[in-house]
Formats: C-alpha cells, structure tokens, sequence
C-alpha cells in the first residue's frame, strides 16, 4: 500500500464495460511527512473519497480484491482514507 492525497478526477466516456460505474481518481504519492513526492497513479475509488483527501492505494494484484473491482482489470484501487498517522509516537496527520 502507499499513502497519496487525491488531487483531482479522471473521466473516461469510453471504456471497459466492466469498468462502467466506477469513479477514477488521480492520487499523488505522499511521504510520511505528508509531502508530494513526484509520483502518482490513477486508481478507482472503492471508499467514496473526495478531493484533498489522504488514501491509501493498493495496487497490482491487490487492486483487485475489493467489492468494488474484483474481477475487473484495475491496477490501482483507494482502499481507504486516512484519519491519522504516527511516526515514532509523534502525530504526523489528522483529519480536520
């Protein structure tokens, strides 16, 4: 899994029919201080995020384990949304 913050959101008319119904976002790969680090992936939303929003991304084989995209040829899937982190007992990041 990898931390990212949701940056915006890809619409695609024609695609896949069994990719029909489901939402794509772009997420930006985050450090553990919270910073963009260059990287990013477009991953379907299985948890209902919205934009700004810090998620965890699982991808590869992985993407494709949740209701939302089992059997479905997806890579990258927002699995869940971060409420908090911590590093060493140090808060790095709640959820306003």
């Amino acid at each position: 899994m990898n931390l990212g913050k949701v940056v915006g959101t890809v619409v695609a008319t024609r695609k896949e029919s069994s990719m029909d119904g489901l939402k794509f976002m772009l997420v930006k790969h985050v450090d553990t201080e919270g910073k963009e680090t260059g990287g990013q992936v477009v991953a379907v939303d299985a948890v209902g995020v919205g934009p700004g929003e810090l998620v965890l991304v699982a991808t590869g084989s992985s993407a494709r384990q949740t209701l939302a995209t089992k059997d479905r040829p997806c890579d990258a899937v927002i699995m869940a949304i971060v409420d908090t982190w911590e590093i060493g007992g140090t808060e790095k990041y709640r959820k306003d």
